[in-house]
């Protein structure tokens, strides 16, 4: 291995090390604020709040497009490619939550909750600080700088969860979760912005702009499909269904959603510019995609799995028994997130080699299979729309493998062969820890039972089983350690 390569392992298990730390951390203050906040809040406060963040989600990927993702990309990107994007991003925002301010009223007259309003007008400033953190946190992924990450999430996510509890119990509603939104947003802007040392200057290059949106458009257009895919059954939900089933609909989904959000931003964002650096030696592209891809089965599905077995005395624990109608929703999104390592580390070998092309083709294909999907199941209840999810990442997945085939040289059974182990042992597992609930035993000593004897099974068979990638975790750890000691 040459001193570079391992330079470059190293800054990535490090950057990796680091985007996890960030993203667990808050992982635990989020579940433990959202614990007090449901307990707090009714589920129908939950619904209306679901709906604002649909359309502040869809600005903010106009707000970034796509070209974070080209500074990330491309081999040579300098501070005027840098200021060139912030300075367009900063306008667009601007003219975005202008829009959005201007057809709030229209939008919550469709929903016909006169209240939307001026919730959505204040939530929708979340786009303008997005557009002011999005080529920090480019600078930040490309120089694999991912401890700058740590601190600012945690502390924006610190900060939102005194303030959502404080207005929670003085009783302020929907507010608690709104002020809660922007507040963190606009923390974790402030402090990654005195964390990184750089800053955007005057200059604007329309010639490198279109060098970078020639690539970056693409992607744009592929984030905003399967954004608006994914949140438009939650607008459907909304509209058709009451807001409270639209509620037990995004909680089932929240659920499995806050454990994968962090574990996939975590490799995400330090996949794209790893395998960015190796995106002209094939063979060592393949060979990273593969590795993450089985070390990130092997994390995610005992975790998915693990939390459909318990998820019962998970919601009435944390949630209370009001929550309980959510539970279906869990287990289905459990299984559907369960293939999201796969989705990622391939979706990133593809955008890491240029092909944005191909990227928003696979987009374009999945998008009209969803919608086909949608329409069949949005007459039959919230329900049957979530089954439906099932249906469709079968199809992505497939469309996947085909690209991946003929641009990495990636066989489908070669896929299939790299996560079905532990698809199995996971599966097993979960088998085991849903037959503690046979015990009859109260809900916290279920769940305590069932945590540990997930976690016993699944580490003893991947010792006596010899998996690979629990050495090779193992092996990183130590690794880091060694690092750490040094």
């Amino acid at each position: 291995m040459t001193g570079a390569t391992q330079n470059i392992k190293e800054k990535a298990v490090s950057g990796l090390l680091w985007r996890f730390l960030e993203r667990f951390g808050a992982q635990g203050v989020t579940l433990l604020v959202s614990v007090i906040l449901a307990r707090l809040l009714d589920p129908q406060v939950y619904g209306t709040v679901a709906i604002v963040t649909v359309f502040t989600a869809i600005l903010n990927v106009f707000a970034d497009s796509g070209l974070g993702s080209a500074l990330v990309q491309k081999k040579d990107a300098d501070e005027l490619d840098f200021s060139t994007v912030f300075l367009f991003n900063l306008a667009a925002s601007l003219v975005l939550y202008g829009i959005l301010f201007m057809t709030a009223p229209l939008i919550a007259s469709f929903y016909r909750m006169p209240e939307l309003t001026p919730v959505l007008r204040f939530m929708s400033l979340t786009v303008i600080l997005s557009a002011v953190k999005n080529v920090q946190q480019a600078y930040v992924a490309r120089h694999l700088l991912f401890r700058r990450f740590f601190f600012a999430t945690l502390g924006g996510t610190l900060g939102a969860a005194v303030l959502g509890v404080w207005m929670a119990f003085k009783g302020y509603g929907v507010w608690a979760l709104a002020a809660q939104s922007v507040f963190n947003c606009a923390v974790d802007t402030l402090i990654l912005w005195l964390t990184v040392g750089w800053r955007p200057g005057a200059a604007f290059s329309m010639d490198r702009f279109r060098g970078l949106f020639s690539y970056g458009w693409k992607i744009l257009v592929s984030t905003l499909i399967n954004t608006v895919n994914n949140d438009l059954r939650q607008l459907i939900i909304g509209k058709l269904y009451s807001p409270e089933s639209l509620a037990f609909y995004n909680r089932g989904y929240m659920i499995p959603n806050t454990f994968v959000t962090n574990i996939n931003t975590a490799i995400d964002s330090v996949l794209l510019p790893v395998l960015s650096g190796a995106q002209d030696d094939q063979k060592s592209l393949l060979s990273m995609t593969r590795r993450s891809i089985r070390v990130g089965a092997y994390v995610m599905w005992p975790i998915m799995l693990g939390i459909a077995a318990v998820s019962g005395p998970l919601v009435r624990i944390l949630l209370t028994e009001k929550w309980l109608p959510c539970l279906p929703y869990v287990v289905i999104f459990c299984v559907f997130y369960g293939f999201t390592p796969l989705q990622t580390a391939s979706l990133n070998a593809i955008k890491a080699i240029g092909r944005s092309d191909v990227f928003l083709r696979m987009t374009v294909v999945k998008r009209i299979v969803g919608f086909a999907v949608l329409l069949a199941t949005m007459r039959h209840g919230p329900l049957a729309m979530a089954l439906g999810n099932l249906v469709i990442c079968a199809a992505e997945l497939m469309i996947n493998a085909l690209e991946q085939r003929r641009l990495l040289g990636y066989r489908y059974r070669d896929q299939i062969s790299d996560i079905l182990p532990s698809v199995l042992l996971a599966s097993a597992m979960s088998g085991t820890v849903w037959c503690v609930r046979l015990l009859n035993l109260s809900d916290p000593v279920t769940l305590l039972l069932q945590v540990l004897t997930g976690v016993l099974v699944y580490a003893a068979a991947s010792v006596l089983l010899g998996f690979d990638s629990f050495y090779y975790i193992l092996d990183t750890l130590k690794a880091l350690r060694g690092q750490g000691r040094s």
